[in-house]
């Protein structure tokens, strides 16, 4: 009894030194997961994450004993449930993702597993004896005899995905050494500063963050200047809307500022600064006649010497 009592204290201390060392934990499926292949997933993370299992009344207990210091760990609880266990780690979440669903293996089928994915029969030669034909009839599989042996003539779809496996398709399967199932961890939850989060959040770009902010930012800029409620984002709006309207009441009255003098002299004289437009047009214009005049007096020349030309043969 004390020893169990004491791999528990052992093991709750592990857990919150982990909680306290890493800010991201990964929560995992491990259903089919061999004790060769979480060896191999330990390899692979090494020096980068670490890996925790435990029954999962001991942990829950354990998380239950933390709430009190850390009610963020409490967020943890409705994911502890069914064949999980904790990733930790401080590391690139989408890189210990990637490394973590990256070792797969293949299986055999078998009855009454679940299957992951549709599981077809591909055509060809099976090389088995005629004898045992009957089997794939009972499976509904087309065949023929071909040179002495039985082959399939088109794919089947033997098992659709989320059904179970029967012992007669298992059987088949495997005498056609077909393993149709990859067996591997996968990511149910992600949490991460007080926050668990679906791994799929791990997928949106920075530039769709940017552009979903943009967007609920000008809606909230929008509604708050119709409603005339002064937010953050439309506050610059609404200083500058008053800014033009000031300028407005200037212009209409004699009161003025320096910053508008010039804009107020600009409309009460506008022949005043519009009398150097015609100066500067001159000059931009007097260049391109010249060069006119220049091509039409070259352009006469050249036609004098053909004339010229010509006539001396004539």
């Amino acid at each position: 009894m004390g020893g169990k009592s004491g791999n528990k204290a052992v093991y709750f201390e592990k857990l919150k030194g982990l909680l306290d060392e890493y800010k991201s934990i990964f929560i995992v499926q491990v259903d089919n997961v061999s004790s060769q292949q979480m060896h191999e997933i330990r390899q692979s993370l090494r020096g980068e994450a670490v890996v925790l299992m435990g029954k999962n009344t001991m942990v829950r207990r354990a998380i239950k004993g933390f709430v009190s210091d850390f009610p963020e760990y409490e967020r943890l609880l409705p994911h502890v449930k069914g064949n999980v266990g904790f990733i930790f780690t401080n590391n690139d979440l989408k890189d210990t993702r990637s490394k973590i669903l990256a070792n797969k293996v293949a299986a055999p089928a078998r009855a009454g597993a679940v299957a992951p994915a549709d599981v077809f029969v591909p055509a060809g030669n099976t090389g088995m004896e005629p004898g045992k034909t009957s089997f794939f009839q009972a499976l509904g599989v087309p065949t023929k005899i071909a040179r002495g042996t039985i082959e399939i003539t088109t794919d089947l779809k033997l098992v659709e995905a989320g059904n179970k496996v029967g012992a007669s398709e298992a059987t088949l399967l495997n005498m056609l050494n077909i393993s149709p199932f990859t067996y591997g961890m996968s990511i149910t939850q992600v949490y991460e500063e007080g926050q668990t989060f679906s791994p799929d959040v791990l997928d949106i770009e920075p530039s769709q963050l940017l552009k979903s902010l943009t967007s609920a930012i000008a809606t909230i800029t929008a509604i708050s200047l119709a409603a005339n409620y002064p937010t953050l984002p439309s506050v610059m709006h609404s200083l500058i809307n008053s800014y033009k309207n000031a300028i407005a009441v200037a212009i209409e009255t004699d009161y003025s500022w320096e910053a508008i003098d010039e804009l107020k002299d600009r409309i009460a004289n506008p022949d005043a600064y519009a009398a150097a437009a015609p100066a500067a047009d001159a000059a931009d214009t007097s260049a391109p006649a010249a060069e006119a005049e220049k091509e039409k007096e070259e352009s006469e020349k050249e036609e004098s010497e053909d004339e010229g030309f010509g006539g001396l043969f004539d």
